[in-house]
């Protein structure tokens, strides 16, 4: 499901976050993979470059719980992926990357319908249903932690 609108928060009081320029690069490929049903070492080092897009990991106590990326697109905004250990995580990510987007401009976000905690997020920020997708696999479904997926990468990417 994609959710979008208007969002206007201000970044959260919080110092887990660290740029995702600064996360070595197998780290993040490692809390990546997780997430996904193969790896993307060469997409991940395209895709956090900072010159086109905006990206912070959240470390509690040196260890990676979660990562998001902001990047314009054609009309507004998108979040993706928004990845985290838990749901303060995620909020913490989703207002912090919200806080890049300029204001009165429009946020989006892609969260797999199963994850009841993102529901939960779009929700608590004002974000409204804009139109869904089924998600088709050839063979059995990868078993992957949707309540850890807040946002996939990109409908076109997954």
């Amino acid at each position: 499901m994609r959710y979008g609108g208007p969002v206007d928060v201000p970044p959260p009081d919080d110092h887990g976050f660290v740029p995702l320029a600064q996360v070595p690069a197998a780290a993040l490929a490692a809390y990546d993979r997780q997430h996904l049903p193969a790896p993307r070492e060469a997409f991940l080092t395209c895709w956090v470059k900072p010159a086109r897009r905006c990206g912070f990991a959240y470390v509690i106590d040196g260890t990676l719980a979660g990562y998001g990326v902001v990047r314009e697109c054609r009309a507004g905004w998108k979040i993706g992926p928004l990845f985290a250990a838990r749901e303060a995580v995620a909020d913490a990510l989703f207002r912090r990357l919200a806080a890049e987007v300029p204001a009165g401009q429009p946020l989006y976000l892609d969260p797999p319908e199963p994850n009841r905690a993102a529901q939960s997020l779009v929700a608590r920020y004002g974000l409204t249903p804009v139109f869904e997708t089924a998600r088709m696999y050839k063979g059995p479904a990868p078993a992957l932690p949707l309540d850890r997926i807040f946002g996939i990468t990109t409908f076109e990417l997954g």
